[in-house]
């Protein structure tokens, strides 16, 4: 049992620091992304080249490795798969794009600091996650969750004087501190476009954690969501920069290093990693490190793009980060089990295991009896032999 819990759930550590490499990758992306931004870039074609070099990518992996565990293709699995396309490529990252332009990549990764606590709303709602509000840590998780939504209206609300870092102080270039301040208009609308793709990106790890159990190959499934994000934000592109045929125009730039980056780390490793995680700890795991990302951005930023740091971005991050770990602390009880999925798997096993044990048992209790039967038979023929015998 224990090799199995070992081998089953990626060993005690391994879904932790997979978190962490995911949350690194995408602070990568953010300070990229932006950057590409600035140069004019467009979000539309940044999402659609993005895909296209993921899918290529990882396609000869997922043919190879997943070939004897890919089951075979469905109507509704290819509905879902569909649905992942929209979801996350092409909804989520262009409001996600469209926020950070009007904002910074510092804010528009801290905004998504309340992706844990939607995540978690739908996973209750949809009875993947459980709740006890009559325990400590179910309180926990309802604070944790409202504290993460309130920190998200802190920084979105609340601006604040500018910190001066002692590794910009004195050298801060003032023009580019004028280009990336934000007046409070662009930080409202751009910070309702990333709570939108905060509720798309949401919907995305719900329907990844249910696909995976009729489709339950990692690779296959990123293949093929990079494939129809592909195609739909294509026809995305089309639609909203129609007539506008530069924005395909790419070099060997920024722009071509921000959509390899992202489409390799971003979306092909990433859909892998969280879908290989999601099967053993939950939707809400995979999306409860997010703020990590928010840290690792916010100080790359200041270095590479000269961003401000405002008093009230840091509150609201304090107050995010506080929450988020108040739900990591009341699921952390819920690991010493085995999670749903693999639950539902081990709970046949075990009745399958008990069966085999009492087959064998009384195999064995046959074969035993037998002998004794014979000797018994024989004894008692011995014993008519000496009642024939004349005295």
């Amino acid at each position: 049992m224990e090799n199995n819990q070992g081998h089953g759930s990626l060993g005690r550590f391994k879904p932790y620091f997979a978190a962490i490499f995911l949350q690194v990758g995408l602070s990568g992306m953010d300070v990229l992304s932006k950057a590409a931004l600035n140069q004019g870039m467009s979000n539309y074609a940044l999402v659609v080249y993005r895909h296209a070099i993921a899918t290529v990518v990882m396609v000869p992996f997922a043919a190879v490795l997943d070939k004897k565990v890919r089951p075979r293709m469905t109507l509704p699995i290819f509905i879902k798969i569909m649905v992942l396309g929209l979801l996350e490529p092409v909804i989520d990252q262009n409001l996600y794009y469209v926020g950070m332009k009007y904002t910074t990549a510092t804010f528009a990764s801290a905004m998504y600091n309340i992706l844990p606590a939607i995540t978690f709303v739908m996973a209750w709602v949809l009875r993947l996650e459980k709740v006890n509000l009559r325990s400590i840590r179910g309180h926990g998780k309802v604070v944790g969750t409202l504290a993460t939504v309130a920190g998200a209206m802190v920084m979105t609300l609340m601006k604040g004087p500018v910190l001066e870092l002692f590794w910009t102080k004195g050298s801060t270039n003032h023009q580019a501190a004028a280009q990336n301040g934000t007046d409070i208009h662009h930080t409202i609308k751009g910070g309702l476009m990333i709570t939108v793709g905060c509720f798309s990106y949401a919907c995305f790890v719900i329907l990844q954690a249910v696909t995976l159990e009729t489709y339950p190959a990692e690779l296959s499934l990123t293949v093929w969501i990079c494939l129809m994000g592909t195609l739909e934000g294509t026809i995305a592109a089309l639609i909203m920069e129609r007539g506008n045929a530069a924005i395909w125009a790419i070099k060997w730039d920024t722009k071509l290093l921000t959509a390899a980056y992202s489409g390799i780390v971003c979306s092909g490793l990433a859909y892998y990693i969280q879908g290989v995680i999601m099967k053993d700890r939950g939707p809400v795991f995979v999306t409860a490190f997010s703020p990590l990302c928010m840290v690792i951005v916010a100080i790359m930023s200041t270095f590479i793009l000269a961003e401000q740091m405002y008093l009230g971005r840091v509150i609201g991050a304090i107050i995010i980060i506080v929450g988020l770990y108040l739900v990591l602390w009341g699921k952390s009880n819920e690991y010493k089990s085995p999670p749903p999925l693999i639950q539902q798997q081990i709970e046949p096993a075990k009745i399958d295991m008990a069966k085999e044990e009492k087959e064998s048992f009384d195999h064995q209790a046959i074969i035993i009896d037998e002998p004794s039967r014979e000797t018994s038979i024989r004894d008692e023929k011995l014993h008519e032999k000496s009642d024939l015998v004349p005295v």
